[in-house]
Formats: structure tokens, sequence, C-alpha cells
């Protein structure tokens, strides 16, 4: 994967804005503070990388899940496992990040393939005049993201055009001619 690939997540993991409690790393003190209160502690490096590159750091891969969850409207716990040795410093049970076990997060790595595909081999060869960016910025890159069809649903809802947007009746330019 390009650096580019892995900029260009990130980036859209920005774009959103999400509150979830951050999974506390085990061997930090909790936080002060009331305890519903959103803490951060440095992600640890992960383990068992399969489709992104093997030298992600812990806090970019936890930006990059930060960033699919919103675009699909879920949580952690959607693609990871609980793990029921450990807990973290709230009490609440610690996930397994490294954990194969639920099929989602296979799932989720067949969709990233997919994406990643997309815009490599198709999107990236599309000539686009409506992104060729600002006053010297170049060119704007059209790209496909999770968000670009789930939209906030692990279950993307199947799109139907508004009936006014396909008027049958009157092809395009057919009003030039008469």
């Amino acid at each position: 994967m390009k650096v580019s690939s892995l900029l260009l997540i990130a980036v859209a993991s920005t774009a959103f804005s999400l509150t979830v409690v951050a999974q506390e790393h085990p061997s930090q003190p909790p936080a002060a503070g009331s305890a519903g209160e959103h803490r951060h502690f440095e992600a640890p490096p992960p383990k068992n990388l399969k489709v992104l590159p093997k030298d992600t750091t812990g806090e970019q891969v936890h930006e990059i899940m930060h960033g699919w969850a919103a675009q699909l409207g879920t949580e952690c716990t959607t693609c990871h496992a609980v793990d029921p040795n450990r807990k973290m410093p709230n009490g609440r049970p610690a996930l397994n990040f490294a954990d194969d076990s639920k099929p989602e997060k296979n799932t989720a790595r067949l969709m990233y393939r997919m994406m990643e595909d997309v815009n490599k081999n198709y999107v990236s060869k599309i000539e686009d005049k409506d992104h060729e960016g600002h006053e010297g910025h170049g060119k704007e890159e059209a790209v496909v993201t999770c968000g670009t069809c789930h939209r906030g649903h692990v279950h993307p809802p199947t799109f139907v055009a508004p009936k006014e947007d396909h008027d049958h009746d009157h092809p395009a330019g057919a009003a030039e001619k008469h």
C-alpha cells in the first residue's frame, strides 16, 4: 500500500467527529477525572496487521480504526473480540485487537482490499474535470472510502433515486430540439 493511501485514510478519519471511549492500555493508570470522561492513552504497537502496512504505528491504527468506525456507524466491538482474561482500569473488559475470531474483522479486511483496488485500478484512471483543484492547489484526487457507500451504516441501505431525478419522458436535450 502506498503511503498516500495510508495518509488518505488518516485524513478521512479526522473528517468525522466521533466520540468513543478509547480503550485504555492496560499498563497505564487511569486518568484523573469523572467516570464518564473520555481518555486516550498512547496506543501500543499493533499486532496481526494483514492489510495495513506492517510499519503502521499504534497511533495511526487508532486514528484509522476510529475513522472506519465513524464511516460505518460501528464501535470497536463490532470487529474486535472481548478478552475475558483482561480488564481495563475502569473495570470494563479489554479487547483483544489481534484476535481474528470475529467474521466482521475479516469482512472489514476484504472490504478494505476492495476499496484499495477500486481507487488504484479504477478511480485513479478517471479524468475528472470537476476535481482539478483551485488556483494553483493542484489536482484533487477523487477517492472511494468506506463512507462512500456505507454512509454511517454497517449494512448500507439500498439507494433509491428520487422520482423527479429520473424523468424518462423528457430525455436530455429533447427540450432544445423543439
